[in-house]
């Protein structure tokens, strides 16, 4: 029980300095650029699918929380979203390098994810252009304080950032928490590794696992590879649906409840397609 409680609380405090910068900029660009910097802004970000997908494979959850937070304020595109949070590994890295995993191997995996990220946010910046699901801000940047009615921004960028990262830290970790006691109970029971044993859902159910907003679900889908429980496909494709807190925060901050679930059924179909294609392949990472 401690030791969730500290992991918990440990995941919390390293997403800080993200969340933070992440508001900070929110800020910044709400009230001190103008329309005309903002719409460069956007245009730079067509390339945002890519630049996110690399991003996004630096061992860091964090940036798919500040990810999440830039797009809720209309800064960054939904394909950029989906490029980090399929392109973010999370605990896998330092899971893989302890146990003596080879860094070529290891490179691979980072490097697909990340094609994979820049594949599909590219595409789903495509469709969402031509359906008219998102466009240029041209200045419409998301007002946050407006959002959550705190009226922080009146007082100064700063002071609004590090409101706006307390409400969401606090709601984090009690969310984190509650996760962590449940993931502890799945993976302490024989039914955690029976379910991967059902033939044809281990792929499915690996992919649902990885959906789980905690630092946890990237552990147990890379230990449960290691022992032999999981294939190459499956692996794959946990990695790619775990975005880490990323979909908490995208949920908390942006209030378009049919756009939240529309990208979470796009992570959850991005991921396990791309790992049954890499099942089908019959490639594996070691």
């Amino acid at each position: 029980m401690l030791d969730v409680l500290y992991d918990s609380l440990l995941d919390c405090l390293k997403l800080l300095p993200f969340l933070f910068l992440s508001y900070l900029a929110v800020e910044y660009i709400e009230h001190r650029m103008g329309a005309q910097t903002k719409k460069w802004i956007y245009q730079a970000g067509k390339a945002g699918p890519v630049i996110g997908s690399l991003i996004g494979m630096i061992p860091q959850c964090g940036f798919s929380a500040a990810a999440a937070g830039l797009y809720a304020a209309g800064i960054v595109s939904p394909g950029t979203l989906i490029a980090i949070f399929l392109s973010t590994s999370d605990e896998m890295l330092p899971i893989m390098l302890s146990e003596g995993m080879d860094l070529s191997v290891i490179i691979r995996i980072l490097a697909i994810k990340a094609a994979t990220g820049a594949v599909v946010g590219l595409l789903v910046d495509f469709v969402a252009e031509k359906l008219r699901l998102w466009k240029a801000n041209e200045g419409a940047i998301r007002n946050l304080c407006e959002h959550g009615h705190c009226h922080c921004g009146e007082h100064g960028i700063v002071r609004a950032a590090l409101r706006h990262t307390e409400k969401t830290a606090v709601f984090l970790f009690l969310v984190t928490l509650v996760l962590g006691f449940g993931m502890e109970w799945f993976g302490a029971t024989a039914f955690s590794r029976g379910i991967f044993a059902i033939p044809g859902i281990q792929m499915a159910v690996a992919a649902l696992i990885g959906m789980i907003p905690n630092c946890a679900a990237s552990v147990m889908i890379t230990q449960l590879y290691l022992e032999g429980v999981l294939s190459g496909g499956s692996l794959f494709a946990g990695l790619l649906c775990g975005a880490g807190t990323g979909l908490l925060v995208l949920f908390r901050e942006n209030e378009n409840r049919k756009e939240c679930l529309a990208l979470t059924v796009t992570l959850y179909v991005s991921g396990l397609l791309a790992g049954s294609l890499i099942g089908c392949l019959g490639w594996r990472p070691v």
